[in-house]
């Protein structure tokens, strides 16, 4: 069982090699695409790299909901409608959504996903020792 630390560790490392970031770059608070550069395409090399650092499967768009993003049903007019907000907030409990939700852009949402919204994913897939 990991501890916190060694969590952010591992995922610090998924990130650096995924992404090509320094290390120090690689913070709790550092947004995947806005701080560290992440595409659509390296989402599916980070959730590779976790499935494989952790043990653990992680079902298409559980981690990263690009099927709500995508949807005509939670979408509209460029902005994630409130049905939307209900649905992320309960496919991703580990993200805080709260700024997000006060301006729904879907073109932003990329930007809101931190490191530690990462950890908190991963701490609930496996079980964590403190």
């Amino acid at each position: 069982m990991p501890t916190k630390d060694e969590i952010f560790e591992k995922i610090q490392v998924a990130l650096i090699d995924a992404l090509g970031v320094d290390d120090d770059e690689v913070t709790p608070e550092a947004t995947l695409v806005g701080d560290l550069g992440a595409e659509s395409i390296d989402f599916l090399d980070i959730v590779f790299r976790l499935e494989k650092s952790f043990d653990i499967k992680i079902p298409r768009g559980e981690l990263f909901p690009e099927d709500i993003l995508t949807s005509s049903e939670y979408v509209q007019d460029g902005k994630v409608t409130e049905n939307g907000l209900v649905e992320l907030r309960n496919r991703m409990p580990f993200a805080d959504l709260d700024d997000f939700a006060k301006n729904p852009v879907v073109q932003d949402f990329g930007n809101m996903l931190t490191v530690a919204d990462m950890c908190r994913f991963v701490e609930s897939k496996v079980e964590v020792t403190q």
